[in-house]
């Protein structure tokens, strides 16, 4: 922290810089795992209403990101369906904190991750997982030692889809967990805020670099790790 006020970044900047991490990170380990299972049973199950769960799974991805933290707000807000009971009877408030940072991200990103995830896995030869299962491979173990390997490379591209969608992530935030410094004023939300506020075009310009380096180096990292997979699968 010390070497980043060196530098010249501000306390909002700097507290911004980290709760966009943490938020985008967590989001992104806490949806691969719903991604995996939704995107597989996507590609590899066919049911009657398969293409109203596809659409469903996939409207908050062209739905404005407020609509979505509004619906948030209304299911687990203080006053909420949901929310309410679980304030009332547990304590537990969701709502306008961390949590609820990292809650909007992942429904916003999600889709996302399904949506990549989904595609590589169509793309693995069921071939494959049909001699498994001949050769008496289970369920379990083909789905782990063939079909997720092959699909690796959807993996890390739904992982680092979720990642730089929450750091980008504006709308759902701040309706459903606010601008609250130094809890879930993530970097967008405190470039708005600069921008807001005469006096802080710096502030904002850095906030805007910060937020293009850092999305520019998870899609780096995301292409460097599918180009070294697709070149051990080759040699």
């Amino acid at each position: 922290m010390n070497t980043l006020l060196y530098i010249g970044l501000t306390e909002i900047e700097i507290s911004a810089l980290a709760i966009s991490l943490k938020v985008a990170l967590l989001c992104a380990i806490i949806s691969i795992p719903f991604a995996v299972l939704i995107g597989w049973l996507l590609a590899r199950k066919d049911f009657k209403l398969k293409p109203i769960v596809e659409a469903f799974l996939h409207v908050p991805m062209v739905m404005p990101p407020v609509t979505t933290g509004y619906i948030l707000l209304i299911i687990l807000g203080a006053n909420g369906l949901l929310g309410n009971f679980l304030q009332k009877e547990f304590g537990i408030r969701i709502a306008f904190n961390f949590a609820a940072a990292v809650l909007a991200s992942v429904v916003v990103s999600l889709p996302l991750a399904i949506r990549a995830i989904k595609q590589a896995i169509e793309m693995v030869d069921k071939r494959f997982e049909d001699a498994a299962s001949i050769l008496g491979a289970g369920r379990w173990r083909i789905f782990f030692t063939i079909t997720l390997p092959l699909s690796f490379p959807g993996l890390v591209s739904g992982f680092l889809l979720s990642f730089t969608r929450s750091l980008g992530e504006f709308g759902a935030t701040i309706t459903f967990a606010g601008n609250i410094f130094g809890e879930t004023q993530t970097i967008p939300l405190a470039l708005f805020s600069a921008m807001q506020t005469p006096g802080k075009e710096n502030e904002a310009f850095r906030l805007m670099l910060i937020s293009i380096v850092i999305s520019f180096i998870a899609m780096l990292a995301s292409e460097l790790v599918n180009r070294r997979y697709l070149k051990s699968i080759n040699s």
